[in-house]
């Protein structure tokens, strides 16, 4: 039997099924014992609950970093809202035990966050979800899951995967995990690549279909699952493992070579990262910089700003970690499906094309100069920095956003801190609208950076969330492959070097294209840096140059995405 759900994390695992089911959290039969009692039962709880999770992130920060870490110090910070715990209290004042009252606030906060159409709001409803979960399970003295003692070759098996319950998974003893519920953004899917543990999230009737003890085989990068495969079935699955195996493996000789293609142009891999524990990790694996750190990551799950020394020390550390390789750092790029509540930001019809990124921050100069005050004083360290524009659409906003750039250089020189004069500004181009006017812009950013995730998106016109014109979201569409084509040869022209960051760097199947066009620099996730550094050495310029044209000539996204496959297979 083969179960099907979303590939939330690649690779292949082969295991026995343990299987975690929900707790016993009935409470119906608990006696209330008078409002100061219950309270003092709830103010218990709530500290117990305090010290486990402080210890579980400190746990995290030290295997995969602070960023990963901030799931449950943000679930800390929730709880010890005084708005929450007094909702809780005045509950307890009406007669409810200290299970019901937390019961009733935690729901009254799931519905409310559940309804709301932002991602990052809907996830606060699975935090506070595990924040119930495991808060009555310490009122009632329920025994908790040990995730920590699973045994070696555990395919995990749970309804739904909570972040308290991921951070302890140690990936020597969980081979793969499959759940009833989550998808590609979920916290628990985070967690489970930063872990590299195959995952495959959203499978209908998991728990009814598999049993403790079965043998699973699970393909992350599939989403798919098989239940006790018969011995010809579970042979070629281990054939297909050992592959894949294999081929990691063998990818360890790019680690540390020049990225060169066959016949000996150099181009530059940089990393895609969102922290400082992306940048180890880059660093590790080989990158020459970092082509896109996502500074919003540093404003999330918080309950204020992050001041100008925070940020300072965050830009300082990366800088530092990559010894003074370049290292591009986008300005806050919040609005669309990245909502910060502190920011207070009014809800659009269409965030997607609202008061977002580069538009937001023009709008509030008081919060820009800040973090624009941070990047000048972090390039003074290696003069390694460069800044870089979200969704630029337009040349005054390259303007306006220099003009700022210039009004804090003068600022840190009169207050006689040290800051990177010369520091580069450039621009993602990812609207129609930079596409068509590269030439315009390439004359005021001193770099450009193709992000093909939401240039793919805006130049097709379809959501790459709605998953019933999901198909149509492809960057194979002649449409985006041609205006990628004029953006480099725009920035050619200019004299500015032009990368990409978007997951189209990482695809073989565009490397060939990308090549061709002139691609100065990739920059991938951490962990395709060393495959697309293979998959780059396996190109020399004419056959890239001889596929190129052969597939700009086809009319439809799927003539172009077969016969890139083709090509590249045929390597």
């Amino acid at each position: 039997m083969t179960l099907h759900g979303v590939g939330a994390s690649a690779g292949i695992g082969i295991g026995t099924a343990v299987c975690v089911r929900e707790q016993n959290l009935d409470y119906t039969s608990v006696p209330f014992s008078g409002a100061e009692q219950e309270k003092a039962r709830l103010r218990a709880a709530a500290d117990l609950f305090t010290q486990r999770t402080q210890a579980m992130a400190d746990d995290i920060t030290n295997r995969l970093g602070e960023a990963e870490a901030a799931i449950l110090t943000g679930q800390i910070m929730m709880l010890e809202d005084p708005f929450m715990l007094s909702q809780m209290e005045e509950a307890i004042d009406t007669g409810k035990c200290a299970e019901e009252a937390l019961d009733t606030v935690c729901q009254t906060f799931i519905a409310m966050f559940s309804g709301v159409e932002d991602e990052l709001m809907r996830q606060r409803a699975a935090d506070i979800g595990d924040i119930r979960t495991r808060m009555l399970g310490i009122l009632l003295h329920a025994e908790s899951v040990d995730l920590a003692a699973l045994p070696e070759g555990t395919v995990l098996v749970v309804h739904d995967l909570t972040p308290s319950m991921t951070v302890s998974l140690s990936k020597e003893h969980v081979c793969a995990i499959l759940t009833e519920v989550g998808g590609q953004t979920s916290h628990s899917a985070i967690l489970a690549r930063a872990l590299e543990v195959p995952a495959v999230l959203g499978v209908p009737g998991l728990l009814d279909a598999v049993q403790d003890g079965m043998t699973v085989a699970v393909d992350g990068t599939e989403g798919a699952a098989l239940l006790c495969p018969d011995e010809a079935t579970l042979a070629a699955f281990q054939a297909r493992r050992d592959k894949w195996l294999e081929e990691r493996a063998l990818l360890q000789v790019y680690r540390d070579r020049d990225t060169r293609t066959a016949d000996g142009r150099h181009v530059d891999l940089y990393a895609n990262i969102g922290s400082v524990a992306d940048a180890k990790a880059a660093a590790e694996a080989g990158a020459e910089g970092i082509g896109l750190f996502r500074t919003e990551f540093l404003f999330m799950d918080r309950t204020a700003l992050p001041d100008e020394e925070e940020q300072y020390q965050a830009y300082a550390q990366v800088s530092d970690l990559m010894a003074g390789k370049e290292v591009i750092i986008r300005t806050l790029d919040v609005g669309g499906d990245k909502g910060i509540a502190y920011l207070e930001m009014e809800r659009e019809e269409n965030p997607f094309l609202g008061h977002r990124a580069i538009r937001y921050c023009l709008d509030r100069p008081d919060l820009y100069r800040v973090q624009l005050r941070a990047l000048l004083r972090a390039g003074a360290r290696h003069g390694n920095i460069k800044i870089m524009l979200p969704l630029v659409s337009g040349v005054e906003e390259v303007r306006g956003a220099r003009a700022l750039l210039e009004e804090c250089k003068a600022q840190l020189s009169a207050e006689g801190l040290a800051f990177d004069p010369h520091i580069s500004l450039g621009i993602m181009v990812e609207t129609p609208a930079a596409a068509l006017i590269a030439d315009l812009l390439a004359r005021e950013a001193d770099f450009f950076s193709i992000g093909t995730n939401d240039l793919t998106q805006y130049t097709i016109a379809v959501d790459r969330g709605n998953a019933k014109v999901e198909k149509l979201y492809t960057c194979y569409h002649p449409a985006v492959l041609r205006s990628i084509r004029s953006v480099i040869a725009a920035g050619k022209a200019a004299g500015i070097p032009v990368g990409m960051c978007g997951e189209a760097a990482a695809d073989p199947r565009m490397i060939p294209l990308l090549l061709a066009f002139g691609l100065d620099e990739f920059s991938v996730s951490p962990s395709s840096i060393l495959a697309a550094r293979k998959q780059i050495a396996d190109w020399n310029g004419p056959d890239a140059l001889r596929t190129a044209e052969q597939a700009m000539a086809l009319d439809t996204a799927a003539q172009v995405s077969d016969f890139l496959a083709q090509a590249s297979a045929s390597l």
